[in-house]
């Protein structure tokens, strides 16, 4: 119970103005627009999309700006606004295979069809402040520019435009492992299945639970945990995931491919009756290889854990593939002995909307219910001969 509080609704404006002037800031520094935040910060856009559960990089940085940085703050506007969307049809299953590729590296082969592209990484940088950026931003490019030798830059060809794009490539001539446009890209894990070497998915089941439509129900199916996982908080399940490396969920991974790029999306109209594609969505996916498990019945085969999120999001679809492979321990006659093996534990806590939601109301008046405690605890003091005021302090004489 919440009691009234004179004067609430006033200060609670005051607070939104504050809040506003202090989302502006310095009024003598430019604005951020929505279109700088969608283009300049895409790492954190994806993250929103895809824990917020909505693809629109726009709306999510919209949600950046109005929410002033704050992520699970952004996360939650974009969420509260799906909410209120219609639904007017279902897309058909992504088909990754067929993905147009930034990003495609993979930790179990070094040689593969189609080849690894390193594309868009943090992961060979000095970690070392960058000061030309303090410089603007054609002052940086134009430093990081000329450090490249101009042999190892190259253009693409933009269909869209019909020429070449001024986004720079490296030469095909200098690396053997970059894929051509003639070479196809299968998944690591399809080629380690036609080898019997790894487990097939079931994908025969048509009747898959919406959990934005139902409540997640236990035991859980797989695909009931992927779509919570996939809009789950990236540092709870990166923790858990971490937790399974370190002996709490007998897991021990190789990452057998990851890759970001354009996925194309398809639906079925009722009035046409054949799939039609909508657009495009970028995404990025993780499969990962881990230790095998096999029977007197069943040959020696390896087992994967599967992660997708939206955007360029590497670290979240990795830590959901992690945790995904955990939650498979029963589906695997294993025990069930670590926090991340427990679906109701990782489910129920993964999402930060509800988790913030939760730990926030602390925030909101609970007068009456922690007047109840304070008598009830006055009370329990006082069965034990104990006076609730302190004893006066006593000063000690002056010899």
């Amino acid at each position: 119970m919440y009691v009234a509080v004179k004067g609430g609704e006033q200060a609670i404006d005051n607070a939104h103005a504050l809040l506003a002037a202090r989302r502006r800031g310095n009024l003598d520094v430019p604005e951020l627009s929505v279109d700088q935040l969608r283009e300049q910060m895409p790492l954190g856009v994806s993250r929103i999309m895809s824990e917020g559960s909505l693809f629109d990089p726009e709306l999510a940085a919209l949600a950046l700006k109005q929410a002033a940085g704050d992520m699970l703050e952004a996360i939650f506007l974009l969420r509260a606004y799906r909410t209120t969307l219609p639904r007017f049809a279902f897309s058909q299953p992504l088909h990754t295979s067929a993905m147009h590729v930034e990003r495609r590296i993979s930790a179990t082969f070094k040689d593969l069809p189609g080849g690894q592209l390193l594309g868009p990484t943090f992961d060979y940088t000095h970690r070392l402040l960058d000061f030309n950026l303090l410089a603007g931003g054609a002052a940086a490019h134009q430093a990081r520019q000329a450090a490249v030798p101009a042999s190892s830059m190259g253009t693409c060809t933009d269909p869209e435009q019909g020429g070449p794009s001024h986004v720079a490539v490296p030469d095909p001539s200098l690396s053997a492992n970059l894929p051509m446009e003639d070479v196809g890209m299968p998944r690591v894990a399809d080629m380690l299945a036609q080898e019997g070497l790894l487990g097939t998915e079931n994908d025969s089941d048509t009747d898959i639970a919406d959990i934005t439509c139902a409540p997640l129900d236990f035991p859980s199916s797989r695909a009931q945990r992927l779509q919570a996982l996939a809009r789950g908080d990236e540092g709870f399940l990166l923790a858990l995931g971490y937790s399974t490396q370190r002996g709490y969920g007998r897991n021990h991974p190789f990452a057998g491919e990851i890759r970001v790029g354009q996925v194309e999306v398809w639906i079925v109209p009722e009035e046409l009756g054949f799939d039609v594609p909508v657009g495009d969505v970028e995404v990025t996916e993780c499969e990962m290889i881990n230790q095998f498990v096999g029977s007197r019945e069943q040959a020696p085969q390896f087992t994967r854990g599967y992660g997708l999120a939206f955007g360029n999001a590497e670290r979240k679809a990795m830590g959901m593939a992690l945790v995904d492979r955990a939650l498979r321990a029963a589906e695997y006659q294993e025990d069930v002995t670590s926090p991340a093996q427990h679906e109701e534990f990782v489910l129920m806590h993964c999402d930060n909307v509800e988790s913030a939601g939760f730990v926030s109301h602390l925030k909101l008046p609970h007068y009456v219910d922690f007047q109840s405690e304070l008598d009830l605890i006055r009370k329990l003091r006082r069965s034990h001969g104990q006076d609730e005021r302190p004893a006066p302090v006593q000063q000690e004489e002056k010899s």
